[in-house]
């Protein structure tokens, strides 16, 4: 995959498209660049820890999340592995190597718009939340326990036009480090179009609740 696929760098589409289709064909079936990639992969580390054998490890419940992520790493050139966590839970984790990731990085280094929605969309995917009930009132959340990393998505979502809530600790009782913002109701449409998702789950949710 070369650097600049399809000038995928000046192309809002190349990224944004894989919203309304399978996101396990996410690479197969539009070019995306591997700047926009990366991008993704550090969004989505948030919901990542990094082991005494010097491995990332993201985990879930369940594989689907996980096995786009081991495909988008092959894709990049990078190995993954993917393990069961325990014999009676359905949580599974996902190790690499991958020498780009870092816990540290400063998403307003990001020059190009794509990079920006992508890490975005995988910050979501691993720290976002929406309803799974259908019954539910609906709500799009961002999550972090640095206020400093969720006081920079405020301010990238502001640059891309969609409006959020003031950031807020939901309980500094039960956690005085836990930071959150919503996004607001007038900004849905806008976020779903642009952000949207490669959380297979999340996906399914969004065109249930809001028919994208």
């Amino acid at each position: 995959m070369s650097e600049n696929a399809s000038s995928a760098e000046n192309q809002q589409g190349s990224c944004l498209m894989f919203n309304k289709v399978d996101p396990s064909e996410t690479t197969r079936r539009a070019p995306i660049s591997r700047k926009a990639i990366r991008a993704y992969f550090l969004g989505a580390l948030h919901d990542g820890t990094f082991n005494k054998n010097k491995r990332y490890r993201i985990s879930q419940k369940g594989t689907e999340w996980l096995i786009l992520l081991k495909k988008l790493l092959n894709d990049l050139g990078y190995n993954a592995w993917m393990y069961k966590e325990g014999k009676e839970r359905d949580v599974y984790v996902l190790e690499t190597l991958a020498d780009f990731l870092d816990f540290h990085f400063d998403p307003l280094q990001f020059s190009s718009r794509i990079e920006k929605i992508c890490y975005i969309r995988g910050f979501f995917d691993a720290e976002g939340g929406i309803p799974r009930n259908a019954n539910d009132r609906f709500y799009i959340q961002l999550m972090q326990s640095d206020i400093d990393k969720i006081e920079k998505l405020k301010y990238m979502l502001t640059e891309l036009g969609i409006e959020t809530g003031v950031i807020h600790n939901p309980s500094k009782k039960r956690d005085p480090n836990h930071w959150r913002i919503f996004v607001r109701a007038n900004s849905y449409t806008k976020f779903i179009s642009v952000i949207g998702s490669w959380h297979p789950r999340k996906v399914r949710t969004l065109r249930e609740r809001v028919k994208i």
